[in-house]
């Protein structure tokens, strides 16, 4: 059996409705900030329990408008090192200084000791990534320490579209949240991102932001230096009939989950990251970590070469602080996450995936594991 490191789940009835609505958007030649376009802000708002949505060309482009909005130039913005690159490129784009901080071994995250590690008197805002779709149970302290300070929290919730913590969805828990459409996120547009706020005037300046500066969509008087930034009517149309999906797409990623719990709980050296009480995670990763000794790149060759399994991208293979882009933002030793990006792996998920291949994907990682522990 072959099980890939990702499948991306567009059924035929669901194809075929989205090239009937892009015949229709072609003909009609509203291309882009359409009434998909509203469609699509409004109903992902509204899953996530969020006022506002503003639709945007990318994760990244959600981010950097967030910060923009925020008006982070000039001062310190806090992101944890494991992250993807974006995230620092966001803030420095937004004219920010980039200090990174280290995270939480037990949710990939930041914790509130180590955003009030790094926190200075420059510090406007930090950036809470919801790793693999998991937000920590530390997300409340971390909000009370960022208000306690004057800081504006923000959720990079790449990763977690449908994901809650105590019954309050992602990108609620900050002034903003930022999302991303792309191809491999549990919901995808192709290419796109979404802000979502319960902040009018963060609304106000991203729809500003999103298209040029522009103070209205017809006119060309600009009144902020924004860029190009929009959503296309097509890529709505696909994230807004994907998007009908995501209660069954979460269901199958986390009966894959449950299933993955039970049986590495008979593997030996083999621990997963669980997702903490009140948690409900959209296991856009599912998270393990094998006991040292065992090296990674090994493991996945042993598992792709004679088992037929792809292992997931990692979250992240190195921090940020360790990679050449980010060498002038570097401040020294990180532990937590440099242990964490070195030694982890992701298992595949799938929102289509079987039971069988859920199986198979354990049987291979016993068999992948006694046969490195025989090489060492």
């Amino acid at each position: 059996m072959q099980v890939p490191s990702a499948r991306i789940v567009f059924p035929e009835a669901d194809r075929a409705e989205i090239a009937s609505s892009v015949s229709e958007i072609l003909a009609s030649g509203a291309l882009t900030l359409g009434a998909h376009t509203r469609e699509f802000e409004a109903t992902f708002a509204a899953a996530h329990g969020l006022p506002f949505g503003i639709a945007v060309s990318s994760g990244t482009a959600a981010l950097e408008v967030i910060l923009r909005a925020l008006d982070v130039a000039g001062s310190d913005v806090v992101v944890p090192t494991n992250t993807f690159a974006a995230t620092g490129f966001a803030a420095l784009r937004a004219g920010a200084n980039l200090v990174f901080a280290d995270v939480d071994p037990g949710t990939f995250a930041l914790s509130a000791s180590t955003v009030a590690d790094v926190l200075t008197p420059r510090t406007r805002a930090v950036v809470l990534v919801h790793i693999g779709g998991l937000i920590t149970s530390e997300v409340d302290d971390i909000r009370a320490l960022c208000d306690e300070r004057g800081i504006f929290l923000v959720e990079d919730a790449a990763h977690a579209h449908g994901a809650s913590h105590n019954g309050r969805h992602a990108g609620s828990f900050g002034v903003a949240g930022a999302f991303s459409f792309y191809p491999t996120k549990v919901v995808t547009s192709g290419e796109g991102g979404m802000i979502l706020t319960a902040d009018e005037r963060v609304r106000d300046e991203a729809i500003i932001f999103r298209d040029q500066g522009k103070a209205g969509f017809l006119g060309n008087v600009h009144i902020k230096q924004g860029y190009a930034w929009r959503m296309s009517e097509l890529h709505a149309v696909t994230g807004l009939v994907h998007l009908r999906r995501l209660s069954e797409f979460l269901e199958v990623r986390r009966r894959v989950a449950a299933r993955y719990d039970a049986g590495l709980g008979r593997i030996d050296g083999l621990e997963s990251v669980r997702v903490p009480a009140g948690g409900y995670s959209n296991f856009y990763k599912y998270l393990v970590l094998p006991r040292q000794g065992i090296e990674r790149a090994g493991l996945k060759k042993e598992l792709k070469e004679h088992h037929g399994v792809s292992l997931s991208g990692e979250v992240y293979e190195a921090p940020l602080h360790q990679q050449p882009a980010f060498a002038p933002y570097a401040g020294g030793n990180l532990p937590v996450a440099e242990d964490l990006c070195a030694r982890h792996v992701c298992l595949p998920v799938h929102s289509d995936m079987t039971e069988a291949e859920a199986d198979h994907v354990l049987a291979s990682l016993a068999s992948a594991l006694e046969t490195l522990t025989v090489q060492i």
